[in-house]
């Protein structure tokens, strides 16, 4: 009787024990006082400029190279206000995610995504890709969710909204169906398939940083929101899985992701060049500088920047991630050093500033938090958690392969009204531009295309960068076979041309090994 007795109370004492440090992941409700939900969101906010200062220098200048330890990058208190200063556009990642919080705090959370697209599309800001792409669309008649789409803009899967999908998730604390379901409405303006898979991915981070201090279990967690068929996600578990198997060296990582996911299908700038701006490849280095970081928010950035390619944006993404988790107040003084001098800054090309939209951030999460069943005290949120849910299956560039890149460098002018190019597949991008030779007043630039003489329709080439069009023309959806593409000028002033730069041509026919696709 006494060893019964005995064992039955060591069960009992072991499935309290079990009880009380039941897996966060398992809870249905958290609470996170007024003051900690605040001091978060300013971390997520906060760690975006840092990040984003920190690899200003190196952005695009490491190119299928990751940055080697000798290389030094600077970092004092006077980097911030001198970007803030000197080269505001390094920030693109931040005004654009508050172009949004301002839709948002001007029409409320309900705000219909024509708004968003509308006030993005007309915003003073340089954009390029599939940001770029579609602004272009929208100024045309082409509104979201097809501005989009990967038949209507060829950086569908580029990174762009991964970048500025931070918002979606520094406002849905604990609640990542939430800031998925809000990536899916405004991430369809510029992006589809792996390009919005990106957004819901960081956003989804972003969410469970509030309430869970395990960057590993965040990191594995948000990836239930993507689909698992996507190349998203796969390039995403095998980071996890080279982690799990070398957890200290993220070299070995970078170069498992180098050989297997840097390929770039659909954007026209990187096909066949060393040019990477695909929303896989740069989420994986987020994802390389957070679990190689393991917490440390230095090496975290380090990490994430080290890496290469677009080496502002990844370290922007990854500190505010670890910046939400950690909160504001328990970043390191080295990194946070000088930001007292830029938080009451506008950003540019806003009437927004870090102190404003800590705010306005706070605002709208408090409201998130009720509208999904949380509840208000007098100093704190109760949140109602969310287990990540996955997410609707899109493809985008299903069934077509790069087979050829072709210099073509020829001008469409007055006089020389036409360009003709032969091609053997079943679709083409032709990249290139409209311009003056001189300094001239912008005009929008007119052309017809013909593919195997048939007119397809008007091109419209803007000579304004702000609002021009990033390719010349492109079409997925040619029957497998030879066709002929021509130009023909119908509106191109003296001192005008569009410029055609290259061409490249896809097939329905997978081109097998060693291309990965």
């Amino acid at each position: 009787m006494k060893n019964i007795f005995t064992i039955t109370i060591m069960w009992f004492a072991l499935m309290v024990t079990l009880s009380c440090n039941a897996s966060d992941s398992e809870k249905k409700e958290f609470t996170l006082s007024k003051s900690e939900l605040l001091n978060k969101i300013k971390g997520g906010w906060a760690g975006q400029v840092i990040g984003c200062t920190y690899g200003g220098p190196t952005e695009f200048q490491w190119n299928g190279t990751m940055i080697d330890d000798h290389v030094p990058i600077p970092w004092d208190d006077t980097r911030m206000l001198w970007y803030y200063e000197n080269s505001p556009g390094l920030y693109d990642d931040v005004y654009m995610d508050l172009t949004f919080v301002d839709v948002f705090e001007k029409h409320g959370l309900d705000a219909p995504d024509s708004l968003h697209a509308l006030a993005f599309a007309h915003a003073e800001y340089p954009l390029w890709h599939a940001n770029q792409a579609a602004r272009y669309n929208i100024l045309n008649g082409i509104m979201p969710p097809a501005s989009g789409h990967w038949k209507n803009n060829p950086h569908a899967d580029d990174i762009d909204f991964q970048i500025e999908a931070d918002f979606a998730g520094l406002m849905s604390p604990g609640m990542a169906n939430s800031a998925a379901a809000i990536c899916d409405r405004i991430g369809r303006i510029m992006n589809y398939g792996d390009g919005l898979y990106g957004g819901i991915y960081v956003a989804a981070m972003y969410s469970l940083a509030f309430v869970h201090n395990d960057i590993e279990f965040i990191v594995e967690e948000a990836l239930k929101t993507i689909p698992a068929e996507s190349q998203f996600y796969q390039c995403i578990a095998d980071v996890i899985k080279w982690y799990k198997n070398n957890p200290d060296d993220w070299k070995s990582a970078w170069f498992e992701a180098q050989k297997k996911w840097t390929h770039d299908k659909g954007c026209p700038d990187g096909v066949f060049v060393p040019f990477n701006i695909d929303a896989k490849i740069n989420a994986a280095y987020i994802v390389i500088g957070l679990l190689y970081g393991k917490g440390d928010y230095g090496a975290t950035i380090d990490i994430s920047t080290r890496c290469g390619y677009d080496s502002d944006c990844n370290p922007a993404n990854a500190a505010g991630i670890l910046g939400t988790m950690i909160g504001y107040d328990n970043i390191p003084d080295y990194w946070i050093q000088g930001i007292e001098k830029v938080e009451d800054m506008n950003f540019r090309y806003t009437e927004m500033s870090l102190n404003k939209v800590y705010d306005i951030g706070f605002r709208h999460a408090a409201e998130m938090i009720k509208r999904n069943g949380g509840i208000e005290n007098d100093d704190s949120f109760i949140i109602r958690y969310q287990i990540p849910q996955t997410v609707a299956l899109e493809i985008g560039f299903e069934g077509i392969y790069p087979t050829e890149r072709k210099d073509i460098s020829t001008r469409l002018t007055e006089q020389n009204n036409e360009v003709s190019f032969g091609i053997k597949g079943c679709g083409f991008v032709l990249t290139g531009y409209a311009a003056a030779t001189s300094n001239q007043k912008d005009k929008v630039l007119e052309a017809d295309i013909y593919i195997d003489n048939n007119f397809i329709e008007t091109i419209k080439m803007p000579t304004s960068s702000l609002i021009r069009k990033h390719e010349v023309a492109w079409n997925y959806d040619l029957p497998e076979g030879e066709h002929t593409i021509t130009l023909k000028q119908k509106n191109i002033p003296e001192s005008h041309y569009i410029h055609i730069r290259d061409i490249i041509v896809y097939s329905g026919n997978n081109p097998g090994k060693p291309i990965y696709f």
